[in-house]
């Protein structure tokens, strides 16, 4: 039980990873030439949780502005607002699953030093 209890807390931190990785990308959706990052879990040694970012080299979508008669090519930033979103609810489920997971352990635990003690 202690071990299974490590895996979930070390999948928590993952999950905040996570969080953090989309909630970067989400803040940088209008910043030019801004390239978003994927945070992949997988799983470790002895059952935890470990987390991949990598960076998406994609090119964002590109405008053309013309300013004082010249006209300038920008790229834009290659975040997709609603697939952040649906990867920020996927962190957020996970992360309170593991919580809860967590918390029935420490439930256990007290009802049985309860019982031993």
């Amino acid at each position: 039980m202690i071990s299974s209890m490590g895996s979930n807390t070390t999948a928590l931190k993952a999950f905040e990873t996570k969080m953090g990785v989309t909630a970067k990308n989400i803040a940088n959706v209008n910043s030019e030439e801004y390239k978003k990052s994927r945070a992949t879990l997988k799983a470790g040694p002895n059952g935890n949780v470990q987390v991949d970012i990598e960076r998406i080299d994609t090119p964002g979508p590109a405008i053309v502005s013309e300013e004082g008669g010249q006209t300038t090519k920008k790229e834009l930033s290659n975040v997709d607002l609603s697939e952040e979103i649906t990867e920020m609810i996927i962190a957020e489920h996970g992360y309170v699953a593991n919580l809860k997971a967590v918390k029935a352990q420490d439930e256990v635990l007290g009802e049985a030093l309860d019982i031993l003690g």
